[in-house]
């Protein structure tokens, strides 16, 4: 392309995939991130892992709510599209403190849209969640079923105003298979890996098991995991979507299609691992749904899309992001 395409949060999890995967398929990247949950070091890690496309990208830390900071970008440089993923993204931390997410999530959307219409760039990639779906009462998720968000974060991702490709993508997990990029999560992680993973290396003594009362196989929660270098490669498939004339504002889920169950989680990254993970099993989780997964048929059929791996390569991906980095991208235990 001639122009370049913004991600914003692109020094997180997802978004380091998702600019690695753009640079190797001959995209010129620009990353904006406040540094926030992420770390500089992913970027200069992707650059490397990039090869001779490292060039292609270049890193501005400013935070979206920074209105002058993103019109002085948007003054600097021709975006062709934008991909959005940047945000506040844990469940229970939203519940607990509403007010942090509806400002960073909503404010930062709001400026990001205002400075995308007054420059003329109106393509944009959005990063929604299942967490819009709530507790559905009925699995797998289509696109559209009911609309439900049960806790703060779900609400500030539920906006389908503009002309955008809105992803509503389930469980990130996983690493790049080199083992240099991956998940990174500051102070206690809110999602399942990370936790497993922290637990797996030492850094933590066991993992919580939030709800066993479930109705499920086992008792406890039921999710639809995606590896995310197969979730990078769904925003690309939705950034050539944005080429067809007809896309008004659609959404796409990018999930398996199929549900694993937390328990069933833990015996496989033990298996990848060689680790035993120690369990404490406690209450519900506020804001928590039963059984989540998704229907893929409409990002298979209109995206030529589909996730190609499952539970023993992300556990495989994971770990060997974890033997390589055990404390993510510090050098050392902090």
């Amino acid at each position: 392309m001639s122009r370049s395409i913004l991600v914003t949060g692109g020094a997180g999890y997802i978004g380091s995939h998702t600019v690695l995967q753009l640079l190797l398929g001959g995209y010129k990247v620009v990353v904006v991130d406040k540094l926030d949950n992420s770390s500089e070091i992913a970027i200069k890690r992707v650059q490397e892992l990039a090869g001779e496309h490292g060039s292609n990208l270049t890193f501005h830390e400013i935070d979206l709510r920074d209105k002058p900071a993103v019109e002085k970008l948007f003054v600097s440089e021709k975006f062709e599209a934008v991909i959005h993923v940047a945000g506040l993204k844990a469940v229970g931390e939203s519940v607990q403190k509403p007010l942090l997410y509806y400002d960073n999530n909503l404010i930062g959307m709001i400026v990001l849209l205002e400075v995308m219409a007054a420059h003329g760039c109106k393509k944009l990639v959005f990063s929604s969640s299942a967490t819009v779906y709530g507790w559905p009462k009925v699995v797998p998720c289509t696109e559209e079923s009911p609309i439900s968000a049960t806790n703060p974060y779900g609400r500030t991702k539920s906006d389908s105003t503009w002309k955008i490709i809105l992803l509503r993508y389930f469980n990130p997990v996983g690493a790049h298979p080199s083992g240099h990029i991956g998940e990174d999560p500051r102070g206690i992680p809110n999602n399942l890996i990370p936790f497993i993973q922290q637990v797996a290396v030492g850094r933590r003594p066991a993992l919580t098991v939030y709800g066993t009362d479930y109705k499920t196989t086992d008792g406890t929660g039921v999710r639809d995991y995606i590896h995310v270098v197969d979730l990078a490669d769904g925003h690309i498939a939705a950034l050539k979507k944005l080429a067809d004339p007809s896309v008004g504002c659609e959404v796409y889920n990018l999930g398996s299609g199929k549900g694993t169950s937390v328990l069933e989680m833990v015996a496989a990254f033990e298996k990848a691992s060689g680790k035993k993970i120690p369990l404490v099993m406690a209450d519900r989780r506020p804001g928590d749904a039963e059984i989540v997964y998704a229907e893929t048929e409409k990002a298979e059929r209109e995206l030529n899309w589909k996730a190609k791996y499952g539970i023993q390569e992300f556990c495989r991906d994971q770990w060997n992001w974890a033997t390589k980095n055990p404390y993510g991208y510090e050098p050392q235990a902090p």
